[in-house]
């Protein structure tokens, strides 16, 4: 694990500056404490930093096959590596240490852009190939690390984050502004856009090939497609079939040459991890949990409950309200995009807590996407079939009345408007933008953009502009409902929740692993028959049932809270008047992104309890510390770590 970044300049008779590479490393000093490398020739950089997992002593980076023609610089963990290196050395390849980067080297060797194909786990690796004079560079099938790159006629650049790329005195931070009508929909941007101009990612399951030429070309390898139903399966064929994969995912995501613990929800997912874990190594393992002062919110009782059927050795983090807010610049600062959920700042401090006794974790993300764990797959199936209904007998005109009712209606109150709008009297069954992804995503739909947009740029807003990358996931999708429903998740808000994960935990130098996304896994997940994934409107059932004999009834069982925050109750009194006064204040309001009057109406209704605008107003605050923070180079106290309070270890 560690965060790469380099250089190559257009003109073949310039020079790669080291010392801009090593700015750029320094950038991102956190993902690799324990040491750096650099690799120039030419026009052509390379840089690492390195966070020590396999082969500590001599896994330093950058690496070169046997005669240096080929070099690379690598963040990830290959599961596969011993396997491939077996077959590496039949066909002649010598190796001079025991780290998974050298396999991708002699892997390239053999099968050129086609050795993705090959690897199991999670990568961003470049690599520059010096007969061919070319730059090849590889992202992993689920995007668990992440890449970014900048192209310019003078050079190309990238890095594992954004702020590597900005490091270089030739990148001017720019807002890409016509990226906010889906961050105000959603919170992130889906596609290739990041919140700067001229800044890009590389997208999961996809390749970049930087000629000699200079000529760029992005290609896919890898995507997620159904068969068709087996109707001869029966579940007990899915739930033991997937229990025997899981364990294997488990076992292979324990390869670490330093110690490994688990993030512990409480949850099933994380539960049924650490769980197994305990299983594999048949010893105690190390558990982190999270929590709030306010216990509405805590899952840390069913932690404990874990904790102690499991026997680990657990520990247990509260976040305070004050913690919370002083820690956001920080941690903006560190996503070098707004933080889309509040749930990051708690992974941040789980983070920091585990970094003290391990270097690697498990985590349980990715089994909802694959699982239909989220309630509003199996609501949204339904909705549905409610609404094909309501539209046969109700006439149009009757049902745009009530929508305007239930939107506007002064009679009810902010919570139960919430909840009515998610069912199909609501919404607009014909618009699928609407009925799903407003209905679960959206702090700001489309029309309410319109509102809140100043006039001028209101007027530049494409139709459908929040929503056209999800779209077109959702329309290119095959299968049933549900199927297409996990696979625009897989693609979108998925993606989004991996950068959390990685961009917190790497804040507090620790690896953090995915087993639920091990891509073979996830192959065999999306061909589970959505009759064997719900059960109600519960999901997971598969799962659930496979790991019967490992975590109690209780656990399984219980309903799902989703990593909870405080955030809405956060926002009562002095808080929220501090918030709408940074949003209205003239620095703010010079940015011309924003009708004053439809702030001031925002935190107006919020306060009379007339809708809760408890998303909108994150999203909007978020926005506003990321202009500070990441353009204007407001300071974000990186030096100062942020308190909280650990609570008594668990034994």
């Amino acid at each position: 694990m560690c965060g790469i970044a380099g250089i190559v300049k257009a003109d073949r008779d310039a020079r790669a500056d080291e010392g801009i590479l090593r700015r750029m490393c320094a950038a991102m000093a956190h993902r690799g404490p324990d040491d750096e490398g650099f690799y120039l020739q030419e026009r052509v950089g390379l840089g690492m930093r390195r966070l020590s997992i396999i082969d500590v002593a001599a896994g330093h980076q950058p690496i070169s096959n046997e005669d240096g023609t080929i070099w690379i610089v690598f963040n990830g963990e290959i599961y596969n590596h011993a396997v491939l290196r077996e077959q590496l050395i039949a066909r002649g390849h010598r190796y001079t240490t025991h780290c998974d980067t050298e396999t991708i080297v002699h892997l390239y060797e053999e099968y050129g852009r086609d050795c993705v194909q090959h690897l199991r786990g999670m990568f961003a690796f470049a690599i520059w190939d010096s007969r061919k004079r070319s730059l090849f560079i590889a992202r992993d099938r689920l995007g668990i690390k992440p890449l970014y790159y900048q192209a310019t006629p003078d050079s190309f650049l990238f890095g594992s984050e954004i702020k590597v790329i900005l490091a270089h005195p030739g990148v001017r931070a720019e807002f890409h502004r016509a990226g906010l009508p889906e961050y105000l929909a959603f919170g992130y941007l889906s596609g290739e856009e990041t919140f700067y101009q001229g800044i890009r990612k590389l997208m999961p399951g996809h390749t970049l090939e930087l000629d000699e030429h200079g000529t760029l070309k992005i290609r896919p390898y890898w995507d997620l497609r159904p068969s068709e139903d087996d109707a001869s399966r029966s579940e007990s064929h899915y739930v033991q079939t997937y229990r025997d994969m899981l364990e294997e995912a488990v076992n292979i995501h324990l390869m670490s040459d330093v110690p490994l613990g688990v993030f512990l929800s409480g949850g099933v997912d994380s539960s049924a991890v650490a769980a197994l874990m305990t299983k594999i190594r048949k010893e105690p393992v190390e558990t982190f949990s999270v929590g709030y002062a306010e216990h509405a919110y805590s899952e840390l009782p069913y932690a404990r409950t874990v904790a102690k059927h499991i026997g680990s050795r657990h520990h247990e983090v509260l976040v305070s309200r004050d913690d919370f807010f002083s820690s956001l610049p920080h941690l903006i600062w560190h996503e070098d995009e707004p933080v889309a959920w509040p749930s990051s700042v708690a992974l941040y401090f789980v983070s920091r807590l585990a970094r003290q006794r391990v270097k690697v974790v498990l985590t349980g993300e990715g089994a909802d996407e694959s699982l239909a764990g989220y309630s509003r797959y199996a609501f949204t199936l339904k909705n549905a079939k409610f609404d094909s209904v309501y539209r046969r007998l109700v006439p149009g005109p009757l049902r745009r009345e009530l929508r305007k009712f239930l939107s506007d209606s002064k009679l009810i109150g902010a919570t139960a408007r919430r909840k009515l709008s998610h069912t199909f009297l609501a919404l607009d069954g014909e618009d699928w933008a609407s009925f799903y992804f407003d209905n679960f995503f959206s702090a700001f739909a489309t029309r309410d953009q319109v509102a809140l947009l100043s006039d001028d740029f209101a007027q530049q807003l494409r139709d459908g502009a929040p929503y056209r990358h999800v779209l077109n996931y959702w329309e290119t999708s095959t299968g049933g409902t549900l199927q297409r429903l996990l696979y625009t998740d897989i693609k979108t808000y998925l993606v989004e929740l991996l950068m959390k994960q990685d961009q917190m935990s790497m804040a507090a130098s620790l690896e953090s692993r995915v087993p639920f996304l091990d891509h073979v896994l996830l192959e065999f997940a999306a061909n589970i028959p959505g009759r064997h994934q719900l059960r109600g409107l519960t999901g997971k059932n598969v799962l659930k049932k496979a790991v019967e004999d490992l975590l109690p009834h209780s656990i399984l069982y219980r309903p799902k809270l989703g990593f909870p925050t405080p955030w809405s109750g956060w926002l009562a009194g002095p808080q929220l008047d501090l918030i709408e006064s940074t949003l209205l204040e003239p620095r703010s309001l010079q940015r011309g992104l924003f009708k004053p009057a439809a702030i001031e109406r925002l935190f107006r209704e919020h306060r009379a309890n007339y809708r809760d605008h408890y998303d909108r107003i994150w999203r909007l605050f978020n926005l506003e510390l990321w202009h500070r923070v990441c353009l204007e180079g407001e300071s974000h106290d990186s030096e100062k770590e942020p308190a909280a309070k650990l609570a008594s270890p668990v034994a």
